[in-house]
């Protein structure tokens, strides 16, 4: 529906429908004539192997704005997926590169980082995302980066428009665009923004005041979107988590690294559909369950370095606030879904909010009893000092394994 709001510090690009697709990649390509963006597409072997991935591969033969495109490939077992993965990619044609984080190039380059003193021990999609920038990086005529993940199960090619024309347009001056959307199919998905961090973010605001980055996090409809868009030079200079605070901790690094007037999110249009990660409430390392200590450790340690004192008496306030804000969230959600004709599961929603609560008690402990942060991936700002032809090299280790396994 159409909607003019305006919420907080950043700006909401909304989606009225007044606007046709191809009208909108008419201007993008146009205007990407001058401003180049790079894509970057972070993907395991199994999601490589997924139908969402292939679709996703023929929609991006049909565009023509996005100048370099490079997928980095990890989680592999071997050269077979190296070699699925080129059969993948084949109608990308020469404007899309592998990066095999895992092949015997990509890890040499990881352990040369390591023996450097850059520590990139910890795989995942963060480390995934960081080696990209480095790639892109390689390349002083691209202006912006943007990522997306390779499990969209609806994807299409207007996604990727609304979310490039923010950072592309010169008439525009972002520095970085979020994307957001429903994450709903016959019932509410996106368990983890709804029941974790849109509670949690306004019980930390009862307790410890309107602090300028929790207005911030607040003003983000979907901040654990994974779809995002950056300039080039704020890429260099943020550091990324390697766990899953990666979102959140993105999202911190660019409050501090920019201006909130220059930070965007752009409506996508449509509900959103990919795989979805287990409950795991018997397992507090995995699922569900692990993704709230990784988001709510992001929070507060990023509040810590703002000069926020945590004692006990704040995380047991904090889960009481928690559990009371995310309660009453559960009785409007079931409210939208009985007129939108969704199911509901409102028991199943209460059982999840109290494993939250439990997670933000227990992380609150281990953080007063061991305060170190977890390390993020150093900025390329850092390792371009000690490294200038680093990202140079990771261009030469994925041309060299094309070469070696076509």
């Amino acid at each position: 529906m159409p909607d003019f709001a305006q919420h907080g510090p950043i700006t909401t690009i909304h989606d009225m429908g007044t606007a046709h697709p191809s009208e909108l990649m008419s201007m993008l390509t146009e205007v990407t004539q001058k401003y180049r963006i790079g894509l970057l597409l972070p993907i395991t072997a199994a999601d490589m192997r997924a139908e969402p991935f292939a679709n996703i591969v023929q929609q991006l033969a049909q565009v023509h704005f996005i100048d370099t495109t490079v997928v980095v490939l990890n989680r592999t077992t071997g050269e077979e997926d190296y070699r699925e993965a080129l059969r993948q990619l084949a109608p990308l044609g020469d404007r899309a590169e592998i990066l095999w984080t895992d092949g015997p190039r990509g890890a040499a380059l990881l352990e040369n980082l390591q023996q450097s003193g850059f520590d990139l021990s910890r795989p995942g999609k963060g480390r995934a995302v960081w080696t990209a920038f480095g790639y892109l990086l390689a390349d002083p005529k691209l202006k912006a980066f943007v990522l997306h993940d390779c499990d969209i199960v609806n994807y299409d090619n207007d996604m990727l428009v609304r979310l490039c024309l923010p950072m592309a347009h010169p008439s525009l001056d972002f520095d970085f665009c979020k994307a957001f959307y429903a994450r709903c199919t016959d019932k509410m998905h996106g368990r983890v923004v709804r029941l974790l961090v849109a509670p949690l973010l306004r019980a930390l605001m009862a307790v410890l005041g309107n602090d300028d980055f929790l207005v911030f996090l607040n003003s983000f409809r979907y901040p654990l979107a994974g779809e995002f868009a950056i300039t080039s030079t704020l890429a260099r200079s943020n550091r990324i988590p390697s766990d899953w605070g990666l979102e959140v901790g993105t999202l911190a690094e660019v409050f501090r690294n920019t201006s909130p007037k220059r930070v965007c999110q752009v409506d996508l249009g449509r509900l959103y559909e990919h795989k979805h990660q287990p409950l795991s409430l018997e397992d507090p390392e995995r699922g569900l369950m692990g993704m709230c200590r990784d988001v709510f450790t992001s929070i507060i340690h990023t509040l810590a370095s703002r000069g926020v004192v945590f004692s006990p008496g704040h995380f047991l306030s904090l889960r009481a606030a928690y559990l009371r804000s995310a309660q009453d969230a559960i009785r409007q959600y079931h409210s939208d879904a009985l007129l939108n004709s969704l199911q509901y599961d409102r028991h199943g929603e209460e059982q999840t909010i109290e494993g939250f609560a439990g997670q933000i008690a227990i992380t609150g402990s281990q953080i007063l009893g061991s305060p170190a942060t977890t390390p993020s991936i150093p900025t390329w700002t850092r390792v371009l000092a000690a490294l200038p032809d680093f990202p140079q090299q990771l261009r030469a280790a994925a041309a060299a394994d094309r070469a070696a396994y076509s």
